[in-house]
């Protein structure tokens, strides 16, 4: 287990832990100083390609906003999202996973799911790969996008699938849209951090879409809350870059060249 993190797994129950998203360099580099944990999401398929599902993202997407977050991280301990498709089975999650390290030199990857992909866990991390979960809402294969654990049902196989996750060895789990309670119970069971996205206060740490954390976007999920408003701070910017440009006030002498 690297320095990074032996340092996330150490927060449990003593400090929450602080991610966001990020997909630049430029971000990467504010982020990184005050992040815990910076993960490139494939949820840049929705943020910045407007694509419908995660499920359009590739692996070449991935590892090269991967490659530009990495000149922005320092301190942070950088997790790449493995895309869908790219971990159908241990041998081509492990080829994928290597290519992802290797091009990004990020600490760890991300995957989504629990049971089904004990096996491929299990053959990633005894080849060193560090790996970090994902339950509750799973959008590179959810049908309907609504929070879990309201059913017996499910909130037993969520339990289990997080004991599972546990034992396989990931060193994190993230909880998407998980019910509350669930939240609370699996937080207090595993002896690994969990960190929510829109599953309460109940977890180790919580993470957001960095878009949707500085108001760039325009998302209106419930756990969502807005700390800026980027949106209206480049309107204003653009509308002053363009009333200089007509009334001659841009470019200045100072922003020019001229030869003596």
């Amino acid at each position: 287990m690297n320095k990074k993190i032996k340092k996330i797994v150490n927060k449990k129950n003593k400090s929450k832990i602080i991610c966001l998203t990020a997909y630049s360099k430029n971000i990467a580099l504010i982020l990184d100083k005050y992040c815990d944990l910076i993960l490139v999401g494939d949820s840049l398929g929705s943020v910045l390609y407007n694509y419908k599902s995660t499920k359009e993202v590739t692996l070449e997407t991935m590892i090269n906003h991967s490659k530009s977050v990495r000149y922005g991280v320092k301190k942070s301990l950088m997790v790449v999202d493995m895309p869908y498709n790219t971990y159908r089975n241990p041998n081509l999650a492990l080829k994928n996973a290597k290519m992802i390290m290797k091009k990004t030199k990020c600490d760890a990857i991300k995957l989504e799911g629990g049971k089904k992909i004990i096996p491929i866990i299990n053959n990633l991390i005894k080849n060193n790969i560090p790996v970090m979960g994902h339950l509750g809402i799973l959008p590179q294969t959810e049908k309907k996008f609504t929070f879990k654990g309201k059913k017996i049902h499910e909130i037993n196989k969520i339990l289990k699938d997080a004991k599972l996750l546990e034992d396989s060895g990931i060193f994190a789990v993230v909880l998407e849209c998980v019910e509350s309670n669930l939240a609370r119970k699996i937080t207090k069971t595993l002896k690994i951090p969990t960190i929510g996205i829109g599953s309460s206060v109940n977890c180790d740490g919580q993470v957001l879409v960095i878009d949707d954390l500085i108001g760039l976007g325009e998302s209106k999920f419930r756990f969502v809350k807005k700390y800026g408003n980027t949106n209206q701070l480049i309107k204003t910017a653009v509308k002053k870059y363009k009333f200089e440009v007509l009334k001659k006030q841009f470019p200045k002498a100072k922003h020019s060249f001229k030869t003596r």
